[in-house]
């Protein structure tokens, strides 16, 4: 029932977030098709994922949880991602349906801050997780770098990408690290980096830097099969952070007229594609030509 309640408010909170934000080149009908089918199609993937992540353990009490120490921060930030590319396809979608630029930046932030609220929720009910003010702070921070961006360029200079590989510490842990691509894509924090794509022609027009080429900073971690380093260090692995410069590719500058393609490189463009970086970390520095 508590599932059920969390479903429907949300279900609510979008209705009633798209109808507010109405302007007079947005119709009425507009405004309610986005919400509904934005809200049935959330609710839908919500209540999914709570039956995978909690229909074993349960939900019990609700309780704070500080994981900030954990998994090197990495998955804080990928909070952050996440929020941001929530922030990012709602922008597109709002604007799209004829919302003024503006109003649908400031929109599409509070949605994507909104659209993890459940999940934390949910955490926070888990006797295994909680409710942790360090994913909330990720979230917020997601969305507010989307905006900030907004309001100051009115447009999007530097873009949090991810890029995944598999690694040989996920079958050492299964359950928590996964088990097959889909799950490890999740669970390996070893195998996710997170980056920030800088858009050079963005920031110098007049220059002769090509459009579709970017400079982007990574951030990962390794050897991570425990979750805190005491007891990754106490089961003989030495768990680190590792630090990344590297070339990426703007998506964002292939024009076309084919709108399932316009939609596919819109995709495409959340994701570092495998390029040359430079990796460093406590072991010391090497390049990767093709690294992702």
């Amino acid at each position: 029932m508590r599932l059920i309640r969390l479903s429907l408010t949300l279900l609510l909170l979008l209705n009633t977030l798209g109808l507010q934000a109405q302007s007079d080149s947005l119709t009425q009908a507009k405004v309610k098709k986005l919400a509904l089918y934005g809200s049935i199609g959330y609710g839908a993937t919500l209540v999914t994922l709570s039956q995978a992540w909690y229909a074993e353990q349960g939900l019990g009490g609700f309780r704070f949880f500080n994981d900030n120490p954990q998994w090197k921060q990495v998955d804080k930030v990928g909070h952050f991602y996440t929020t941001y590319r929530f922030t990012n396809i709602s922008h597109a979608l709002l604007t799209k349906a004829g919302l003024e630029q503006q109003k649908s930046a400031v929109w599409s932030s509070i949605i994507g801050a909104g659209l993890l609220l459940p999940v934390e929720i949910l955490d926070g009910f888990s006797p295994e997780f909680g409710f942790s003010y360090g994913d909330m702070i990720a979230n917020a921070a997601g969305s507010a770098f989307f905006l900030g961006q907004h309001l100051l360029w009115q447009e999007q200079r530097i873009k949090p990408k991810f890029s995944f590989h598999r690694t040989s510490l996920a079958p050492q842990r299964p359950a928590v690290l996964g088990d097959g691509l889909a799950e490890e894509m999740l669970k390996d924090y070893n195998g996710q980096t997170y980056w920030l794509s800088f858009d050079i022609h963005a920031f110098a027009k007049e220059s002769k830097f090509p459009k579709w080429l970017n400079l982007a900073l990574g951030y990962g971690a390794q050897n991570m099969v425990f979750a805190r380093d005491g007891e990754n260090l106490s089961n003989g692995f030495n768990n680190y952070r590792q630090y990344y410069l590297g070339l990426d590719f703007d998506l964002s500058y292939i024009k076309t007229d084919k709108k399932w393609l316009k939609t596919v490189l819109f995709l495409l463009d959340s994701f570092r594609l495998p390029a040359p970086a430079l990796e460093m970390s406590e072991n010391g520095s090497r390049l990767r030509l093709l690294y992702y």
